[in-house]
């Protein structure tokens, strides 16, 4: 079985969308390990996206995954990373496929709802940040 992370952003939240993102990995047959609500520190947030210190986007990335609570949760089953990026869709909703998650709910690149672990190392790492 594999783990992997996943993260409804503040704008998912507020929307209230979280319900509708946990059906759809419950009804692809993946399992909820973990769940909790929490808000983002900014230092949480830094460590979070450390990848993307360097570009332009970095602080307003960082100002908005902070607004809000979020809801971080650990899912597992077979191909989970895959399976998970698959019904999340492409992360800029204007390339997302209709059905996927981002495809039928995101408005832009940066709000667009959840976020879903895209290796095996990155989600150890963000389960670990996490829990």
């Amino acid at each position: 079985m594999e783990r992997t992370f996943v993260m409804v952003k503040p704008d998912g939240m507020q929307r209230k969308l979280a319900g509708e993102v946990i059906r759809r990995l419950e009804r692809k047959g993946l399992n909820l390990e973990m769940a909790r609500v929490l808000q983002l520190s900014p230092q949480l947030a830094q460590e979070h996206y450390a990848e993307h210190r360097e570009k332009p986007f970095f602080a307003n990335l960082i100002t908005y995954i902070c607004s809000g609570p979020v809801l971080a949760m650990v899912w597992s089953g077979k191909d989970a990373i895959a399976l998970t990026r698959m019904l999340v869709g492409h992360r800029d909703p204007r390339q997302a496929l209709p059905g996927t998650i981002r495809g039928d709910y995101a408005n832009t690149t940066t709000e667009n709802l959840v976020h879903a672990s895209d290796g095996p190392q990155a989600a150890q790492r963000e389960i670990q940040l996490f829990f």
